[in-house]
This record gives structure tokens, sequence and C-alpha cells, in this order.
């Protein structure tokens, strides 16, 4: 006999660019799976920054706000004890990516980018999104770390693909 999951779908009413209320709406939507018995929340595409960023997915700073509203929700007590399915852009080996991404109890547990893009109508992901074309193939992901005032913290942020360090950070760093 097989088991039985509740499957939480949420739409979500999330604002490009809004990461305070786009982070919010998803705590919101976490708890009310939970509070129905949900044991999988399944979020709608790029929900922590919203769909309609356009030129904005071609900004570092994008992806480094979407990490770090995803540690906020990650820390959050809501989301113990649940498995959730958050979307979000991500940056791999410097390509940009429109990935879907599942954490429980504070672990990110899987990162699955988007095999086939929208590209007709009002749809122009690949202008921003490259499809992730390795078939069967699962690649380790180094995730962002932050300020631990490590003074080689700038070799941990190249690594993770940052191309330009910002010179406070850098001049902090050398002191």
């Amino acid at each position: 006999m097989g088991r039985t999951a509740t499957l939480a779908t949420c739409t979500l009413n999330q604002w490009a660019m809004d990461f305070e209320g786009n982070l919010s709406r998803i705590i919101e939507s976490i708890q009310k799976a939970k509070e129905l018995g949900a044991t999988y929340r399944l979020g709608p595409e790029l929900e922590i920054t919203g769909y309609g960023c356009a030129d904005h997915f071609l900004e570092s700073d994008t992806f480094l706000h979407s990490w770090q509203s995803l540690g906020q929700i990650l820390t959050n007590p809501v989301t113990q004890d649940i498995l959730c399915d958050v979307g979000m852009p991500v940056m791999h080996k410097n390509i940009a990516y429109n990935c879907r991404v599942f954490f429980l109890n504070k672990k990110v547990l899987l990162i699955r980018p988007k095999m086939a893009l929208a590209n007709d109508g009002n749809y122009r992901e690949p202008r921003w999104f490259t499809a992730w074309g390795k078939h069967k193939q699962i690649e380790d992901y180094y995730l962002p770390t932050y300020d631990t005032g490590d003074h080689r913290h700038h070799i941990d942020m190249s690594l993770d693909g940052v191309e330009i360090i910002p010179t406070g950070q850098l001049n902090a760093i050398m002191n």
C-alpha cells in the first residue's frame, strides 16, 4: 500500500524586484500549506524575483538578492518539516538559469534548471536564461557564501561566479 502525500500548489501575486513583498507572500503561502496538512509546497516560476524582471535578470545583484531571500526562507521556522519548491534565477558557471530550488529543514536538496524556455508571444526567456542541456546528468553546485570575516572571501566570491568585487568589500578584506 502506498503512502499519501498532500501537495500545495501556490499562485502568488508576486511583483518584479519586490524581494521583501515576495518573500513575505512566500512565507505566508508555506504557513498556509502546512496548516492545510501539506508535506510538499510548490510555488510559481521565478517567485522570489517576480516573473517580469526583464533585463534585471542580466544584473548580478538580482541573483544576490534572490539568494539572500532564499536564505531568509530557509531559516524561517515555518519552513521546517515541509518540502518546499521555489522558483528563482540561479547563476552556475557564469550562466543564468531559470530554476526550481527544492529544500527541506534548512537544506537545499536540489536545484533544477529549466530545460525548455518560452520564446514566443510575450515570452523571451532565452534573452536572459539558458536552457539546461545536460540530460540525465548531475553537477555539484556550491551555494553562495557571505562575508564571515575570512580574508580570503574574494576567492570564494570568485568561485561563486562574482566577476566584480565591490571596493568596500575588497578594502575590508585587505585591512
